[in-house]
């Protein structure tokens, strides 16, 4: 089992009492269904991730406006280079695309998933 600072499963907790309007439509419109099981504000590492898929080695991650500046940018980049390097397979989709593109993304994610 790998170690992870203990702050991190209360700060998971919160994370999933309180997702994002975005991040409960893709989990209960779409991943809390899905065939495959998925776990929401998963702990990998040092870092806590939207969605993880343990089966699929697939993390799903919801972006907001901050993942567009230069700081979160460079921050995603890291933290994908480290999932990367653990095996895992990083999706991310902004809130808009949830928002104006929903079945899309579910088709998308469909679509790794097999």
């Amino acid at each position: 089992m790998e170690y992870y600072a203990p702050h991190l499963r209360q700060f998971a907790r919160e994370l999933r009492k309180n997702m994002t309007k975005e991040e409960r439509r893709l989990w209960y419109g779409f991943l809390s269904t899905c065939p495959i099981h998925f776990r929401r504000q998963q702990i990998i590492g040092s870092y806590i991730v939207d969605f993880y898929c343990h089966e699929k080695k697939l993390v799903i991650e919801i972006d907001g406006s901050q993942h567009y500046e230069t700081e979160g940018i460079t921050a995603d980049r890291t933290r994908d280079a480290y999932l990367s390097e653990k095996g895992l397979m990083v999706l991310r989709y902004s809130n808009a695309d949830v928002n104006r593109r929903f079945e899309g993304v579910c088709e998308d994610i469909l679509a790794h998933l097999s």
